[in-house]
């Protein structure tokens, strides 16, 4: 069992940051592919950006170079760093956690609500 907590959204103007954090749970923190997604309304979740056990990222191409994620497995906590926000980056967010210690079942957090004003 895998308990994601995120914390970090928030409402933000155009062109602004924020950093989105999410603590996990259990034992396999280090060797699970963690990631954010998210979703607007009538809209299906979309992966944001995922990092995995070695450190490879891979982002939306909405995103690139604009979005950076990391983790610190010290901390189980993957975080996800958005800089340069418009207002289509307004959704809410979810952190993603899956591995093998757990079959690969996905896993997600409760989602942190982030809204970007023009």
């Amino acid at each position: 069992q895998v308990q994601l907590v995120e914390s970090g959204g928030g409402l933000v103007q155009a062109g602004g940051s924020l950093r989105l954090s999410c603590a996990a749970s259990g034992n396999s923190f280090s060797a699970n592919v963690m990631g954010w997604y998210r979703q607007t309304p009538g809209k299906q979740r979309e992966l944001v950006a995922s990092i995995n056990s070695l450190g490879s990222t891979t982002y939306a191409d909405s995103v690139k170079g604009r979005f950076t994620i990391s983790r610190d497995n010290a901390k189980n906590t993957v975080y996800l760093q958005m800089n340069s926000l418009k207002p289509e980056d307004t959704a809410v967010y979810y952190c993603n956690s899956r591995g093998l210690a757990t079959l690969w079942r996905n896993y997600w957090g409760q989602g942190t609500q982030v809204t970007v004003s023009s």
